[in-house]
């Protein structure tokens, strides 16, 4: 399970919406309790392709979150990209990019804009297993 809070989906969304035509990209950076991912930060990333089909993370600013992450004593989770015309699933393209078994590929589908879609999976060699998001609303340290 990925947990992650309103705010933090309303930020992929918002970054997705801007990027319009285009896809959208990120990487998610946060903790391990047990088998539960908690995303701490959601870091939005440009697309380099500027294509509504395929995406490439820009690498200085993948790096600069990489260190935000680590200086925060986190680690990146995974990652997420929007696809604006088609289902929130994995395309050939994203598993054969997959490397990490471990981390989350997150993908939000604008498909229907009034009703976006987000999901999370885990890619493995031969099989693609769906992962589930819990939102939460913002807590306050102390609650």
């Amino acid at each position: 399970m990925i947990i992650l809070t309103e705010k933090q989906y309303k930020e992929i969304l918002n970054h997705a919406l801007k990027a319009l035509p285009n896809e959208a990209c990120g990487l998610i950076g946060g903790i391990f309790e047990g088998d539960v991912k908690k995303v701490q930060k959601v870091y939005l990333l440009t697309n380099m392709d500027h294509s509504p089909e395929h995406f490439s993370m820009d690498p200085k600013e993948q790096f600069g979150a990489i260190k935000d992450m680590r200086s925060n004593g986190w680690v990146m989770l995974g990652n997420f990209h929007s696809h604006p015309e088609s289902p929130s699933r994995p395309s050939g393209e994203d598993k054969r990019l997959a490397f990490d078994p471990e981390a989350s590929y997150l993908i939000l589908s604008l498909l229907d804009k009034d009703k976006p879609v987000l999901k999370s999976f885990r890619i493995l060699k031969d099989q693609v297993l769906e992962e589930e998001i819990e939102l939460k609303e913002l807590q306050l340290e102390g609650d």
